[in-house]
């Protein structure tokens, strides 16, 4: 049996494609229209669709259009505008819901595939609000997971997360994890409480949640007091609890083998890898663009596990070779703070969603500043005069916006499919630390090429090999939801 994968070429920047601006633009305050940034952004399981939100309140899918790869407005449009953005927008969203109030998190139905309308739902969590899940074909609301308080009160989740299977539904609030069986709407849930005055544990807000890939019933859940704690989902049970952060924990992520937890937090510019199997120390640190602002950083593993990419705050993607713990490859992205950031499924695209906060009075300054940067240029009778404003367009014209970028890539196969799927659990040890006598029976990560070998240290024979990434080209079917579940959310009422 074989894979067919799209290898990334990391070394040759990416070409924005399809851009969506004037909509974020159009239902922001007319007093500060610049204020509706994005929070975000989420391909579907079958990689169909695109899932943002902004702070609007507004929820918005958005469809990958078939030509998005060759077609018109895709890579040879993007080739002869010199990767510049164009101020007409080439995507517009094809739903989009209002919850009302601030969305704190939100998660596509991990069975979701466009064929199979009822596994077609999306979840949601907004301030004040029960946890909704809405249908992402008609945007109707298809059931409700309420949490209550002590007081008998509904109080909403800070976050959610689905389990592989998309039978669970996990929410997570202030020293306080519960379970939703999806087939079952309603308030009845398992409620897990992982700190108690007799036995200490997570303590805080949990504020991100993450199922192990592997199928081993591990789940991370990471809390505002920079504490993330290991679950067993059967049990409930906490395991062990990773501390070291300095701030609040804004995202946890786990590997493609279920080896190693990735960690980020809010105004922390490093992102820990933990060892899931060895949690005396981390393996390493990843050094990204975080420190100096507020806002949730998202950071996503390529299909194949080998690299990790991260928006940051100076509108820069940077790109890191899990192997080694290195920077291997970055590119300018937005002219404001990247906030969103992730991988296709299984093409070699990417999106991006950028945008933070402006006030009244930075927007008056920045138009002054703009105003007399032209005045400057009339004065100046240069051939490189249209160039340097069609780059300051682009660059003001990526801010709160949504951006699809194409990879340069190269069709590889592969004959052994469970091994380019599975991922080997070491791929992401440094060289350095790979002698310490542990070993894995995990499948390899990255299969050789011609002329490529493994050193005894476990390093890359070749840097060029460095630079690129795989995709895998994955049969959806197998991302089909239980049938019992899809049916059961069919006939549910609200």
């Amino acid at each position: 049996m074989s894979i067919t994968v799209h290898e990334l070429v990391l070394s040759e920047p990416p070409q924005p494609i399809l851009v969506s601006q004037k909509e974020f633009k159009e239902t922001a305050q007319h007093r500060c229209p610049y204020s509706n940034f994005l929070k975000g952004v989420k391909w579907s399981p079958d990689g169909a669709s695109l899932l943002t939100t902004s702070d609007d309140n507004l929820l918005r899918v958005f469809d990958l259009p078939a030509e998005a790869i060759d077609g018109p407005g895709g890579a040879d449009q993007a080739k002869s505008d010199q990767g510049l953005a164009s101020s007409a927008d080439t995507l517009s969203s094809v739903l989009q819901v209002d919850e009302g109030e601030t969305v704190y998190d939100y998660a596509w139905y991990p069975g979701m595939l466009v064929s199979q309308p009822a596994s077609c739902v999306f979840a949601c969590t907004a301030r004040g609000h029960p946890i909704h899940l809405w249908d992402a074909l008609s945007g109707q609301l298809r059931a409700s997971y309420r949490v209550y308080n002590a007081a008998d009160e509904v109080t909403a989740a800070c976050s959610i997360a689905f389990d592989a299977q998309g039978q669970r539904l996990y929410a997570g609030l202030n020293n306080r994890l519960c379970i939703f069986d999806v087939a079952r709407p309603g308030r009845y849930c398992k409620n897990i409480v992982p700190h108690t005055r007799a036995s200490p544990g997570l303590q805080g807000i949990i504020a991100s949640i993450c199922c192990n890939p592997d199928h081993s019933a591990m789940l991370a859940a990471g809390s505002y007091l920079g504490d993330t704690g290991i679950f067993d989902e059967n049990t409930g049970d906490l395991l062990y609890v990773l501390q070291g952060q300095r701030g609040g924990i804004t995202q946890v992520d786990f590997s493609k083998d279920g080896n190693y937890l990735y960690t980020g937090a809010r105004r922390d510019a490093d992102i820990f890898c933990w060892d899931v199997r060895y949690t005396s120390d981390v393996v390493y640190r990843l050094q990204r663009d975080a420190a100096d602002t507020n806002q949730r950083i998202q950071f996503d593993i390529e299909p194949l596990g080998r690299h990790l990419a991260s928006g940051g705050s100076k509108g820069r993607i940077q790109i890191f070779d899990l192997q080694e713990g290195q920077e291997v490859a970055g590119y300018q992205a937005a002219a404001d703070t990247v906030n969103g950031f992730q991988f296709h499924p299984f093409l070699p695209l990417a999106a991006t969603a950028s945008g933070h906060r402006r006030l009244a009075a930075q927007l008056a300054s920045d138009s002054d500043s703009e105003a007399e940067s032209d005045s400057s240029a009339d004065l100046v009778d240069s051939p490189a005069k249209d160039s340097v404003r069609a780059v300051g367009t682009a660059q003001h014209g990526r801010e709160n916006a949504l951006t699809i970028w194409k990879f340069v890539s190269e069709l590889r196969e592969f004959v052994d499919s469970e091994a380019a799927q599975t991922g080997d659990g070491d791929a992401h040890i440094p060289a350095q630390q790979q002698s310490n006598g542990r070993t894995d029976d995990a499948a390899g990560l990255v299969p050789e090429r011609e002329g490529e070998h493994m050193s005894d240290a476990g390093q890359m024979g070749s840097e060029d090999e460095m630079m690129r990434g795989s995709v895998a080209v994955e049969d959806a079917s197998k991302h089909l939801p239980p049938q019992e579940v899809a049916a059961a959310l069919m006939d549910q009422p609200v």
